[in-house]
């Protein structure tokens, strides 16, 4: 597994990998073959498909400034290797000097087809939770202890990662208007966290859904966040922590090392599964969030090594076949609110897990390789294409 850096990464939204990845892929090509005079970038599957909602064609736009090129969203060439494929082309005096293919991977990432990945390459030399589990309890440490063995100075990144969240969280919650785009919708993160403020009862579900609005809507308007696993996810684990920091007293120092546990999490998830909702659906983004979120929390509150473990298969489990169907392509409906409903699943899973007595049937590696297969199986209308569910029948509607 790669290094938390790989994972948590601070960027700017709507889509880690719709936008992060393509921007960092042109970037790199146009470092590549600088003496370009003209770049052609063709977009594949979901890129072409939900790209323009998700503002693909902007950042790439942004990325080659003044170099001329050429943005082709095709929807009907197929992607064999992954649903985030784009080709890049480079030219120098009306002849072509340069081509890659990228994937766009989820969380930012990239892969270029037959180049040495840029990333930070496998660190860690357990990639299962039961391997991980056992190894912690041969040597009496705790899954941030595990971390820290690993990466001796993860926890100032982490610092680093922390203030972006809370900034990302802090600014959404001042923010007035609409959301960028033809559906009009009504920024709430402000509305709901003042609504909070002033009542009694019922403040946890308020405060909670403030933070993670907050972020999706900051993600929305294409501002910066982290990703956790993901852009579209972002705002599952922030608004977690937030709420265990503002309304239940938690220290920063004990947030770094939730932070870390759950990044122990997403990287198991991203290593053996997917993060990519073009490539496995929702699940594999607020899924993969809420899971991240539930170890976070568990860990906060001193649970075992199998309860934590517990708490993340819970909160996966709980979102097996959750599609991923954006409406217009944009990463408002159904994204935002469900960032919000994954913070609550993902504290009702801690809640659910600490309160049994009996052993979990199921590990979470086991869970995880089920979520895999079950994005494999779903359609690809229900992959971040727009093409199915929500996106298909409110565009109906509006016929």
């Amino acid at each position: 597994m790669e290094s938390l850096r790989a994972l948590f990464k601070i960027g700017r939204g709507p889509s880690s990998s719709h936008t992060m990845g393509p921007y960092k892929a042109v970037m790199q090509f146009k470092e590549k073959y600088s003496v370009a005079d003209y770049i052609e970038i063709y977009l594949y599957g979901s890129l072409a498909l939900t790209g323009k909602g998700h503002l693909t064609d902007k950042v790439i736009d942004e990325a080659l400034e003044t170099i001329s090129h050429q943005i082709i969203f095709d929807t009907k060439k197929p992607c064999k290797v992954h649903p985030n494929t784009m080709e890049c082309i480079a030219y120098q005096n009306k002849k072509e000097i340069g081509r890659w293919t990228v994937y766009s991977v989820g969380g930012g990432t990239i892969e270029i087809e037959g180049v040495p990945s840029s990333e930070s390459g496998s660190i860690y030399p357990l990639s299962s939770l039961t391997e991980i589990k056992q190894y912690c309890k041969a040597h009496s440490m705790d899954y941030f202890a595990y971390v820290q063995s690993i990466e001796p100075t993860i926890s100032s990144y982490l610092e680093e990662v922390w203030e972006a969240m809370q900034k990302c969280i802090e600014k959404g919650l001042q923010m007035e208007g609409l959301l960028p785009g033809p559906l009009e919708i009504p920024l709430e993160a402000k509305y709901l966290y003042q609504k909070a403020l002033k009542e009694e009862t019922n403040t946890y579900v308020k405060f909670l859904s403030a933070y993670a609005y907050a972020v999706g809507e900051v993600n929305a308007c294409g501002g910066t966040i982290v990703t956790a696993p993901t852009c579209g996810a972002a705002g599952v684990l922030p608004a977690s922590l937030y709420y265990l920091k503002k309304q239940e007293k938690i220290e920063d120092k004990k947030i770094i090392g939730a932070l870390a546990v759950a990044g122990l999490f997403g990287n198991l998830i991203k290593t053996n599964a997917s993060i990519s909702g073009a490539e496995c659906g929702c699940q594999a983004e607020v899924g993969s969030a809420s899971a991240m979120a539930a170890a976070a929390i568990a860990h906060i509150r001193n649970l075992s090594l199998e309860k934590i473990e517990d708490a993340a298969e819970v909160a996966m489990e709980n979102h097996l076949g959750l599609t991923c169907d954006p409406i217009y392509g944009l990463v408002q409906i159904p994204c935002i609110q469900r960032n919000a409903a994954a913070a609550m699943r993902s504290f009702d899973a801690v809640n659910l897990t600490d309160s049994l007595e009996g052993k979990q049937k199921i590990s979470f590696d086991m869970v995880v390789d089920t979520m895999y297969e079950t994005g494999k199986d779903l359609s690809s209308h229900y992959r971040e294409t727009s093409t199915g569910g929500l996106a298909k029948k409110y565009c109906k509607s509006e016929d």
